[in-house]
């Protein structure tokens, strides 16, 4: 399959679309694909895959269907951490996708019992290490708790892969709630903790960073030359913490 180049991120194609465009429009193309309870019961794909990861109140659900700007592309249960699969979306032409978004179970949420956060935690572990398809990985934190002991732990899990050049974006939800002073010292925390990997405010009320993370995603999904990173380790730690009753 012949993958199309992304253009620069100030170039305009031929047809005078910007990659702001470009990026929205491809965004806009995602169709639900499956949906799976365990690794197992996932399709094997070769297109380019991007997960959503986060805790169950860190406004995955919202930043996915702001993203895709449809309303109820994924799922925002009234009760956070009930949902219990991991849902893939097609992007590109009908019939034709080039790509391929994961919502992974959300993490963290108290009123879940813990044995089933063990289950959940030990699914998207095994994702996020062995994956194959996995290109690049979107965790999303609410700015006004910052990064908690779960977020650490996944950012542990996924650190070999990264090192090895899986793409990593922190994604600072609910960003309309920070003041100026407040948006510029959590950029500044998480670009400490994030190892690497990219930081961006995101509002879906006011659509802050929407046309950056989206471009951001386009570039993953269609790279100039560049080649999927394969897993590096095995290991499958439970995304778990210590102090989660």
């Amino acid at each position: 399959m012949t993958t199309p180049r992304a253009p620069h991120a100030t170039q305009a194609t031929a047809d005078g679309k910007t990659p702001a465009v470009i990026a929205s429009g491809w965004m806009h193309t995602a169709r639900f694909l499956t949906t799976a309870p365990q690794l197992q019961h996932l399709p094997n794909l070769e297109l380019p895959e991007i997960a959503f990861v986060g805790r169950s109140n860190a406004g995955k659900s919202t930043c996915i269907n702001t993203l895709t700007q449809q309303k109820q592309l994924a799922y925002a249960s009234k009760k956070p951490g009930r949902t219990q699969h991991i849902n893939l979306f097609s992007l590109g032409k009908q019939g034709v996708p080039d790509a391929v978004l994961a919502d992974l179970p959300g993490y963290g949420y108290a009123a879940v019992p813990k044995q089933d956060k063990i289950r959940w935690q030990q699914v998207m572990a095994n994702y996020l290490v062995t994956r194959q398809n996995l290109v690049g990985i979107v965790l999303l934190c609410d700015p006004r708790h910052g990064l908690t002991e779960l977020d650490e732990i996944l950012l542990d899990v996924i650190r070999p892969r990264v090192e090895a050049g899986l793409k990593f974006l922190v994604l600072l939800t609910k960003a309309d709630k920070l003041t100026r002073a407040e948006a510029a010292k959590a950029l500044s925390i998480a670009r400490l903790q994030a190892g690497g990997g990219e930081v961006k405010l995101f509002s879906a009320l006011k659509k802050q960073g929407v046309d950056e993370a989206s471009q951001l995603l386009w570039q993953w999904a269609h790279p100039r030359g560049a080649t999927s990173p394969m897993p590096t380790s095995p290991e499958t730690p439970a995304i778990e913490s210590k102090n989660d009753a």
